[in-house]
């Protein structure tokens, strides 16, 4: 048999091969999109991969919970029907990737997740009207910004990885910076009525204030050395 031959018999079982795993690769959409397919699939199966603390707080409407940093994450999902799309979600992102990735390997193969998380889905006005104010109003908020000094506040959350990494620098700055700069962390979780009327979708998400005027922000990790230079 000539090499070409033997090249293109290889190639076609290649092909094959995938054809016959059925492979799809799973999708990062946009709020509105990703609202839009939910409400185009009968019976939709919508994964909140959030803790239970803040899937009882608010969540997407008929989602069910699987906490990713739980110890049942796969025998969870395991119930799910992989034949079916499933939509994923998290707070901003971090967890729901993860947790598609952890699909994907388990054989799922139509998977949209929420760029963004429910941040994003919040700030697009897709979540229930709620009147109920959860921690600081904005009227509180100003009242901190009411200063002589530079006021920089720190908006983050307890599971957010890039707020870990600058929660030691930040807290270390609130004291060595004290005669210049009043440095507030808000946690997001807690002042959720804040985040929205802010529409602050990202954390962690810091902004610098002079004489109640926003003078620079940021969204994301900063390093030390970095934030030094914006504040000081």
């Amino acid at each position: 048999m000539k090499f070409s031959s033997i090249f293109l018999v290889i190639t076609s079982f290649a092909f094959l091969s995938c054809q016959g795993q059925g492979t799809k690769e799973s999708q990062t959409i946009d709020a509105k999109v990703f609202s839009t397919k939910i409400a185009a699939t009968p019976n939709p199966q919508i994964l909140d991969v959030r803790t239970p603390a803040e899937f009882s707080s608010d969540h997407i409407d008929k989602a069910v919970n699987i906490d990713w940093l739980g110890d049942s994450f796969v025998a969870g999902v395991e119930k799910l029907d992989k034949t079916k799309p499933v939509f994923v979600y998290c707070k901003s992102g971090g967890r729901s990737q993860s947790a598609v990735e952890k699909l994907e390997e388990l054989g799922f193969t139509d998977v949209y997740q929420l760029q963004g998380g429910i941040l994003k889905w919040d700030a697009a006005g897709l979540s229930k009207p709620n009147n109920k104010i959860t921690g600081m109003t904005v009227q509180d908020y100003n009242k901190l910004l009411d200063s002589d000094k530079k006021v920089l506040v720190s908006f983050y959350a307890e599971w957010c990885a890039p707020c870990k990494k600058m929660t030691p620098y930040i807290t270390k700055m609130q004291t060595e910076l004290a005669d210049s700069v009043t440095i507030i962390r808000l946690d997001a979780d807690k002042n959720k009525t804040l985040m929205t009327e802010m529409k602050i979708s990202e954390l962690p998400t810091l902004l610098l204030y002079e004489k109640t005027a926003v003078k620079w922000k940021k969204s994301g990790f900063i390093s030390e050395e970095e934030l030094r230079k914006q504040i000081q």
